[in-house]
């Protein structure tokens, strides 16, 4: 029986689109940028800004070294969020029904910038501040310092908060995040494209199928 939940965050809950990055790139006169990152896959720059190793002034730089062009802090910042669509409402009354019946947390793979951003969105849209009130811990790769799907993430989540594997189910979007959560120990739901998060639950917020 599933006791605990861990949720990823851009494309489970939060909706994203990471074509819009390389779209606002290609608008501000730089090219090619799904080839350095995109949701199958990204350079080792990006994966290290993710895991809280380069500085957002770094990373600033890191940008500007790809192109001739020459953005301004600014651009690069407005181009990086553009990936960030919102929090649906019906999400949040999702987490408060489900929270009834199991303890919630929050593992995701992102960045200062984009942490920066949505944490903000989030507060002005709900006037709380929703992932301390609706999880009992979240892990940002930032913060942690180890991005999926990398095993010893996992392990650290399932040690810090004394979860019993068998009874935590993690659910992401992308497949290759599953294989580090199945490798410790975890029950893994893939939400594919086409899936809505609503119907892994009833009403009352039970997981359709344990």
């Amino acid at each position: 029986m599933i006791k605990n939940i861990i949720f990823d965050f851009g494309g489970v809950l939060y909706k994203i689109r990471y074509q819009n990055i390389a779209e606002a790139f290609a608008q501000c006169g730089v090219r090619n940028f799904e080839e350095i990152y995109s949701k199958q896959k990204q350079s080792d720059t990006m994966d290290r800004f993710e895991e809280g190793y380069i500085s957002v002034d770094e990373f600033h730089t890191y940008v500007r070294s790809l192109s001739n062009v020459a953005l301004t802090d600014r651009q690069i910042d407005e181009c990086w969020n553009a990936i960030l669509i919102g929090f649906p409402e019906e999400h949040e009354q999702l987490l408060r029904r489900v929270g009834k019946h199991y303890s919630l947390f929050l593992y995701s793979n992102t960045n200062q910038l984009n942490y920066e951003m949505f944490t903000k969105q989030i507060r002005e849209q709900f006037g709380y501040d929703l992932f301390a009130e609706r999880f009992k811990k979240v892990y940002f790769s930032q913060l942690l310092h180890i991005r999926k799907p990398k095993v010893n993430g996992f392990q650290h989540i399932i040690q810090e908060n004394n979860l019993v594997p068998e009874e935590t189910l993690f659910i992401d979007d992308s497949p290759q995040h599953l294989v580090g959560a199945r490798a410790a120990g975890l029950q893994t739901l893939h939400l594919a494209e086409g899936m809505s998060l609503e119907e892994l639950f009833d009403r009352e917020g039970f997981l359709v199928a344990e």
